[in-house]
């Protein structure tokens, strides 16, 4: 599988509701959330393209990263993977898929998960039992499947782990599992931002 070109999916299309502000504008490390996750991205794969909601404001970005819109409203994250699944046909076979409130994310975590795809569809880290899609990597062959389980009014990632080659990782075949950790509230931002900077320095 390491002859298969990845790119990468960044999600950024969600209502940030428990935030209460949109992540992808957040600050971390110097720069916005959205960029920090496309950069760190583009370490590891290429091409990365980013998935909005329609109307969405987005941060600016490498001219090279393509914006693409969900078709619809509140179809939720499998629709969005379908979206980019759909913009990187014919750019790659494989794809990352990361959302945009992961601030540890490391490319060298995103090498361990798209190296250990070999001939699986999916490969994808689970936690205490716990699988995490939204860290893992997907063929570009799962799309039809995808579009599958959306007229079939299905809308969780998670659906898509009941019927194709599932590579399952572990904690110990990880490189840093503190890439899964994410910010959901404003308790988990500021959180994240202390132990990034512990001086005060958010900078």
């Amino acid at each position: 599988m390491n002859s298969i070109r990845f790119g990468g999916i960044v999600l950024c299309g969600g209502q940030s509701s428990r935030m209460g502000t949109p992540k992808a504008w957040l600050p971390f490390g110097g720069e916005l959330m959205l960029p920090r996750i496309v950069r760190v991205l583009r370490e590891a794969v290429d091409p990365v393209v980013v998935v909005a909601a329609r109307g969405q404001d987005v941060p600016p970005l490498p001219e090279e990263v393509r914006v693409v819109r969900d078709r619809e409203d509140g179809r939720g994250p499998l629709a969005g993977l379908a979206a980019g699944l759909e913009a990187l046909q014919g750019a790659a076979g494989a794809a990352y898929l990361s959302s945009c409130d992961a601030p540890f994310l490391s490319s060298a975590f995103v090498k361990r998960v798209i190296d250990s795809l070999d001939d699986a569809s999916i490969a994808i880290p689970r936690i205490d039992g716990i699988p995490q899609p939204l860290a893992a990597s997907y063929s570009l062959d799962l799309l039809p499947a995808v579009e599958r389980l959306l007229t079939a009014g299905r809308s969780r990632l998670i659906d898509l782990l009941e019927s194709e080659r599932v590579r399952y990782l572990a904690a110990a075949e990880l490189d840093g599992v503190e890439s899964l950790r994410n910010v959901n509230t404003q308790d988990e931002y500021e959180a994240a931002l202390r132990e990034a900077h512990p001086s005060g320095d958010e900078g």
